[in-house]
């Protein structure tokens, strides 16, 4: 375990790693990251959340048996280094998904429309993403089961009506050669805009 980082190093250094090792994850280091989720903004602090962490072989071969038949998100043709480099990472993790250690299942209840459970379950997530960079484990946000077979997982984890899930995450110390490092990023200031769209500063 890497010691500890200051939030920006940990948001500017964080990216998505998929390439993990199979070795265990301690289960303490497993509900700091949890914990370290649940204590993200929320609507009306209802807390409306539930994670479930999986561990169980046979839970993880129906994971296996549906996730990689799941079709990655099309975000145009990957054209650039960076974008073929992420499509290759994601087929990698399709492929080696019984090698990860620990998945966490983030579910939410909250009523209403998709953008509704976002609101409140996204921000968590990305809690837990930054905590698993501080602790130099490795991890990403995929949104596979959802689009694919949540009505097998949901029987396999026995997950309550109205429940629904948000998010997938892999946990598992970073294979040699990938890390957490600085990111390739267009700059603020071209996606930023001033009192309306279009009015942009130079620096």
């Amino acid at each position: 375990m890497s010691e500890a980082i200051g939030l920006f190093e940990a948001i500017y250094s964080q990216r998505a790693l998929r390439h993990l090792k199979p070795d265990p994850v301690p289960d303490e280091l497993i509900k700091q990251i949890i914990d370290a989720g649940i204590r993200a903004p929320n609507g009306g602090n209802s807390q409306q959340w539930a994670f479930i962490v999986i561990k169980d072989a046979s839970t993880k071969k129906i994971i296996a048996e549906h996730y990689p038949a799941v079709a990655r998100p099309n975000h145009g043709e990957a054209t650039t280094t960076s974008a073929r480099r992420a499509a290759e990472s994601a087929d990698y993790l399709a492929q080696h998904i019984m090698d990860v250690p620990v998945w966490i299942l983030a579910v939410t209840n909250h009523p209403g429309t998709d953008i509704h459970h976002g609101a409140s379950i996204y921000p968590a997530v990305q809690n837990m993403l930054l905590a698993a960079r501080a602790l130099n484990i490795g991890s990403v946000l995929t949104t596979r089961v959802r689009r694919g077979f949540e009505d097998e997982i949901r029987s396999a984890i026995n997950l309550p009506a109205g429940w629904a899930t948000a998010a997938m995450i892999p946990l598992g110390w970073p294979q040699e050669g990938y890390s957490y490092g600085p990111t390739t990023r267009r700059p603020a200031r071209e996606v930023t805009h001033w009192d309306k769209w279009g009015v942009q500063k130079e620096n």
